[in-house]
């Protein structure tokens, strides 16, 4: 005999509903882009601005040496080899999402992935705003 759907068994169902609409919602409004440059900046200066859709290595000179190396291979961005102690930026896994980041803290380089090739990802009309503050 089959039994019926009591109150908890609807509140149950409704609230998995619910939740199962709030996950796709948020993968949703964050979904993760490809990147199509990279911004790489020393001592807080931007150096350079690369397009991830050409395979190229850069090297990144301070002083006068080479401090750092990036390897665009593939639309990824990697750091092949860099002169720091401990070599934590080259044992990073290569970026090529937007907004991902690859940081050698003793020499200062930051390689950011961005979608466009405006500078820090503004919109056309130059506004400090980004999506949330809109």
């Amino acid at each position: 005999m089959p039994q019926k759907m009591g109150k908890n068994d609807i509140l149950l169902l409704v609230f998995l509903g619910i939740i199962f609409v709030m996950f796709f919602t948020f993968f949703y409004l964050f979904e993760v882009r490809e990147g199509k440059n990279i911004v790489v900046t020393v001592d807080g200066e931007e150096y350079g601005k690369y397009t991830l859709s050409k395979d190229q290595n850069i090297q990144i000179k301070k002083n006068g040496k080479v401090t750092n190396e990036i390897q665009i291979k593939d639309g990824k961005a990697s750091m092949k080899c860099a002169n720091c102690p401990d070599k934590l930026c080259v044992k990073q896994h290569a970026i090529s999402k937007k907004n991902e980041t690859i940081v050698c803290l003793p020499n200062k380089v930051v390689v950011t992935v961005t979608d466009d090739n405006n500078k820090n990802d503004k919109d056309k009309n130059n506004s400090d705003l980004d999506a949330i503050s809109k």
